[in-house]
């Protein structure tokens, strides 16, 4: 099949699609790199976050209060609260074991458990699903296609969660601290910075933007159990591809799988699901460190 006939199958539709699903997927990344890059822990749990932040908002909606964006923040903020109770209560004690790494894999794997059978027991192992608020639950047309105009509206939010997250990183006291702590823990300790207190701070916004990834999805997709197992992984590839502690590798990193995801099927209907992964394959040959690196970049 020539290249001709194979660009007509793409459509403005399957764009959009796929630059939604890197947004959500830059949500979960994001603040599984800025974890990783400050702390130095690869929190497995951050799927079960983004699944959790979905299940809130579900319940804030169907239960309490009819207003989905009310809905999101009260889930991203609950699941910031869980991250950050998990930080202090579970992994701060093991920053300075020998073989703290290893512990906190454990640990953090431990939770993704707790949390699904948690997630099990409170709404069942059923699907669920709501829709996208009133004022954009219509459809668009453009370019002969057809999509939710809830899609313009999460990658608009993602772009805006990134340049919020560059601002406050790269023009805060408090961002200056995190840079600070990334690069050198014990001489930001010397100078009196409250370390324990800021890698709980970091965990939160982590946790946060986990949420608020799941919450944003709640629309576009069903809530079950198994919402998280393969966000995760797609999430552990974006932060690869863009490098660890990235924000910007992490936004670029989502939105090349996310089209990868969107459009692959277009052009490999059998076996497009190994295209994320050999996308990391070839970086981690030729640009070990990531296409970005270093935290606020």
């Amino acid at each position: 099949m020539s290249l001709p006939s194979l660009v007509p199958l793409i459509g403005v539709a399957d764009v959009v699609i796929g630059l939604s699903l890197g947004s959500r997927l830059f949500l979960i990344a994001v603040g599984l790199s800025l974890i990783f890059g400050v702390l130095g822990v690869l929190n497995f749990a951050h799927g079960g976050f983004y699944m959790l932040g979905a299940y809130v908002t579900l319940a804030v909606v169907t239960g309490l209060i009819d207003n989905f964006w009310i809905a999101a923040v009260a889930g991203a903020l609950a699941v910031g609260v869980v991250g950050a109770t998990i930080e202090f209560a579970a992994i701060r004690p093991l920053y300075d074991r020998v073989d703290a790494d290893l512990d906190q894999l454990i640990v953090t794997f431990g939770f993704v458990l707790v949390i699904h059978e948690a997630v099990r027991f409170i709404w069942g192992s059923g699907s669920y699903s709501i829709d996208p608020p009133d004022v954009f639950n219509f459809s668009v047309s453009l370019g002969g296609s057809t999509f939710s105009a809830y899609r313009l509206v999460v990658i608009g939010l993602a772009i805006a969660v990134l340049a919020g997250l560059w601002l406050f990183i790269t023009r805060t006291y408090f961002g200056s601290l995190v840079r600070g702590t990334s690069s050198d823990r014990e001489m930001a300790s010397m100078l009196g910075v409250d370390v324990p207190r800021l890698y709980t701070g970091v965990f939160f916004l982590g946790s946060v933007l986990a949420g608020l990834g799941g919450a944003l999805s709640a629309p576009l997709q069903s809530t079950s159990p198994a919402l998280g197992d393969q966000v995760i992984i797609d999430a552990f590839i974006v932060v690869v591809i863009g490098g660890l502690g990235s924000m910007s590798g992490a936004f670029v990193g989502a939105m090349l799988i996310g089209m990868m995801q969107s459009l692959g099927p277009q052009f490999i209907s059998a076996g497009s699901i190994a295209i994320p992964f050999l996308a990391m394959v070839i970086v981690l040959l030729f640009r070990p460190e990531g296409l970005f690196g270093g935290i606020g970049e």
